[in-house]
């Protein structure tokens, strides 16, 4: 009788960012071990710690962009570690948020509508960490800290320059939720207004009371990169979905389009979010 030959368990698939991170671990490492410096001495002299030193050769740990500067500089590494600053910087994000990260970082136009929750890239530090804390199952300190990271750098796309063209359509109720306590709200609020005065960025409200809504499905991003074509981004329930079909992307963006007539004009949704910080709505 012929025997059929065990299958064996499958396993677990693997972050490719953790065979990047041990990569750049092994890098690292050659480069200080050519500049004749323990880990306790280059420690010392970037302003970290040995045990941080040790994780980020072994591939523990994601070095941060000015560490890498500094490291690349102080080690004589002519641009080595330098050239992967980008990559390394992508590993923070959750896997399927990278391919989406990569396309933001370099979008000429940048456009998101929100149904839950302020917009990644408006979030403060406060109300980042509050949403990446409130997630259950919940998630080590470790972790959080560095999606809040993760989350802050995506910032640098509001100082880029030449500086794309952004705007954020946002339902009412959101500036609404107390996520985080009231305080957490109130800074949140008053982010936003700053982000208002930026003239490349454009915040619109959507009222709870309007009667005709063009996007009932829910939140998408819509996203042009430097010479290509748009494509759309939906994230729901940890995971995100690139979305390039061209018909596809074009309904987003026709109705992200009539979703703006919809809401309140930008300067009136600045003065919306004014009197909500006043208490007078």
């Amino acid at each position: 009788m012929t025997q059929i030959p065990e299958q064996a368990e499958p396993s677990r698939r693997e972050d490719p960012a953790d065979e990047l991170l041990r990569s750049f671990g092994r890098q690292f490492k050659i480069f200080r071990e050519r500049a004749r410096l323990t880990q306790a001495e280059l420690a010392k002299r970037v302003g970290y710690g040995e045990a941080q030193i040790a994780a980020i050769e072994q591939g523990r740990r994601i070095a941060r962009p000015e560490l890498i500067e500094k490291a690349d500089a102080l080690l004589d590494a002519s641009g080595v570690l330098l050239a992967r600053k980008q990559e390394v910087a992508r590993a923070r994000y959750p896997a399927f948020f990278r391919d989406a990260a990569r396309i933001e970082e370099e979008a000429v136009e940048f456009h998101a509508y929100a149904v839950m929750a302020v917009p990644g890239l408006l979030q403060t530090e406060e109300y980042a960490r509050t949403m990446f804390t409130v997630w259950r199952p919940r998630r080590h300190e470790a972790e959080i800290e560095q999606m809040v990271a993760a989350r802050l750098a995506r910032r640098a796309l509001f100082d880029r320059k030449p500086a794309p063209t952004l705007s954020f359509v946002i339902e009412e109720a959101v500036l609404q939720r107390p996520f985080g306590g009231v305080q957490v709200l109130r800074g949140q609020l008053e982010h936003l207004l700053l982000v208002g005065d930026n003239p490349n960025a454009e915040i619109q409200v959507v009222p709870t009371r309007v009667t005709d809504h063009a996007c009932v499905d829910g939140a998408f991003t819509l996203m042009t990169p430097q010479g290509g074509e748009q494509v759309g981004y939906l994230e729901s329930q940890g995971n995100g979905r690139m979305i390039t079909d061209r018909e596809t992307v074009r309904g987003f963006a026709v109705r992200y389009g009539i979703l703006r007539a919809q809401a309140l004009s930008p300067r009136d949704s600045l003065r919306h979010i004014e009197k909500s910080l006043q208490g007078e709505l």
